[in-house]
Formats: structure tokens, sequence, C-alpha cells
């Protein structure tokens, strides 16, 4: 299959990504959400730049940052430390506007493989992430269920495949109101987080909605987990 160059704009400055494409034409049989690829992570190389501050488009005093820029020794260190956040939690619930091959349930790529704690070791294509029906077809979203309602502060969205699409992220409150809490250009690239921080919610949430634009990095655009950070008070 041919790979695809594109251009997007990241930090102010214009970063050429190749489109991720799917290692076949049908869906992969179910895969165990809790298995691993033997492959290591692509950890980016030692002698990157920091990570960007903030991306465009914030709402609210929102910044978007991503590990992608980081070290190696930092991005090994800060992937840790975001799965064993105290104050994180993983989806237990996960609906999504469509699914690659139609999956349902535990099959790969279904919505289903957000939930839990991130389980894909390397970047590319893998049913252990969601993946859409389409490729490139335009506006894609995933609605996510957290374990106890918390004051949010964060939300983590952990890319691993046609990472950068990312454009809206909202929690919801106790009556099910939406509130975007940051839109902008998503930095994010090969496996790695989007972080977006916030003012702490003055409402509790236990409820994230990630909405993607999959025509803005062309190939298949796949989320392997989404965290949701924040306090009981």
């Amino acid at each position: 299959m041919k790979n695809h160059l594109v251009v997007v704009l990241c930090a102010l400055a214009l970063v050429a990504v190749t489109g991720c494409k799917k290692n076949s034409e049908e869906p992969a049989k179910p895969a165990a959400t809790n298995s691993n690829n033997a492959a290591s992570p692509a950890a980016p190389a030692a002698s990157a730049a920091p990570a960007p501050a903030a991306s465009s488009g914030a709402v609210n005093g929102s910044s978007a940052e991503t590990t992608s820029k980081m070290a190696a020794a930092d991005w090994a260190l800060k992937q840790d430390e975001i799965k064993h956040d105290a104050n994180g939690q993983w989806a237990i619930q996960a609906t999504a506007s469509s699914t690659y091959g139609d999956a349902q349930g535990a099959a790969s790529y279904s919505a289903n493989q957000v939930t839990g704690t991130p389980n894909v070791e390397s970047y590319g294509d893998n049913g252990n992430a969601w993946a859409p029906k389409t490729e490139n077809e335009g506006i894609e979203w995933l609605d996510l269920k957290y374990p106890k309602p918390v004051h949010a502060t964060e939300v983590r969205v952990r890319e691993s495949c046609g990472s950068g699409a990312v454009i809206k992220i909202e929690v919801f409150d106790e009556q099910g109101v939406g509130h975007s809490v940051w839109q902008g250009n998503d930095p994010t690239t090969e496996l790695n987080y989007l972080m977006v921080k916030f003012p702490k919610t003055t409402f509790k949430t236990d409820r994230v909605k990630v909405t993607l634009a999959t025509n803005v990095i062309p190939g298949w655009n796949e989320v392997d987990a989404v965290q949701l950070i924040g306090t009981s008070e």
C-alpha cells in the first residue's frame, strides 16, 4: 500500500507525518483487551526538542501538550507516570460514531478497545485500539464512561495510529450537558498522549467525549485509551 505524506500545523511549525495504514483489508479476529504486542514502543529519539507548551484554539484557559517530543528516557518515565496516576481513571464503557468492520463487543477495533489501561505497545495499525469504519471520512467520536464522578482537570488521549486528528474534547455534567474543555490543533505524532489540561470543573463528571476529524491526518486514525484526571473534592 502507498504511504501518504501530509503536512500538519503543530505548534506553529509544519511537520511531515505518514498516514497510518491497515495491516489487512479485513478486521482481525477478536483480541483480548489486555494483550500486548511483542514490538517495543516507538519512542521518540533522544535528541528531540521539548514538547510544545500549548496548541491554538484553547477553551476556558485550557492547554494541550503531547509526549511526542520528549527525549527517550523522559518519554518512558512519563508513560509510566500517566499509567499509574493516582488521580487518573480509565474508561469502563465506550461507544463510538462508527467502528472498523462494524466491530462490536470485544472484537478488534471496537469502541470497547478504548476501555481499560493502554495495551498497544508500538505505533501502527492494531486491533487492540479503536478505529472508525472508514478512513479520511471526517468527523468521528468516542463517548466514554468512567468509574466515579470527579471534578476534572485533565483528559489524556493515547493515540496509536494516524495521530494528530483530535479536534475537540468535552466533559459532561450531572445533567448530561456537554462542556467543551478544549478545541484546537492536535500536536500528537506517533504512539503518544494528547494531554489536555483545563481549570477544575465546578461540576463532577464521569463522561468524556473525544471528537476527531479523520480527514486531517490521511490514513487510519486509532485510539488506544483515554484517561480522565480529577479529584472528588
